[in-house]
């Protein structure tokens, strides 16, 4: 995910937040912020191009920084299908090997394997640098969303009741992790 995805990505982002049961968020944010708010090692795209039908193979997430240059014109021309990124929960180097992370697919590319191949690339490369932690926060409401992280290894820690408001209503957060079973 880089700065030429920015337009799509945020797009994708603004269609989750108006749905009502993907985030607190209630408004996009500028890319700067966006941005600066991820960690740049640890987020990808799904591209249009790269997604074939429900019968082959699911999409194939663009690194982040890729010189992959079709995949960047790809994103000029509506092809961002979905995204994942995670963030540091914290700046304490007893948790720097953990990391939380949001995921969101256009409502027109559900169900083709794009979030399933969007976490699992988020999984290598975050095994690939040593964390052994990727955690979310999900509205239990958000039934697909649950399902897509236990199908990769996610389980559920608990329940935080009545832990925000959202447009004036208490909500309750659903807290998955995945533990690493490669990083000792």
């Amino acid at each position: 995910m880089t700065a030429a995805h920015a337009e799509e990505v945020l797009a994708v982002y603004r269609l989750g937040i108006d749905e009502g049961d993907a985030t607190f968020e209630t408004r996009t944010p500028a890319w700067a912020e966006f941005d600066a708010a991820r960690l740049t090692e640890h987020r990808f795209v799904a591209l249009r191009d790269s997604v074939q039908t429900p019968a082959t193979p699911p999409a194939r997430p663009e690194a982040t920084g890729a010189a992959d240059t079709k995949g960047v014109a790809a994103a000029r021309v509506g092809h961002v299908l979905g995204w994942v990124a995670a963030s540091a929960v914290s700046d304490r180097c007893a948790y720097a090997g953990v990391v939380e992370h949001s995921v969101y697919v256009h409502p027109a590319a559900r169900g083709r394997g794009v979030a399933r191949a969007l976490l699992q690339r988020l999984v290598a490369s975050t095994e690939a640098a040593g964390i052994w932690t990727i955690q979310s926060g999900v509205f239990p409401e958000n039934e697909a969303s649950l399902a897509l992280h236990r199908s990769v290894g996610f389980r559920v820690i608990g329940t935080r009741e009545r832990i925000g408001r959202h447009h004036g209503v208490w909500r309750d957060v659903v807290l998955l992790e995945r533990r690493s079973p490669v990083i000792p």
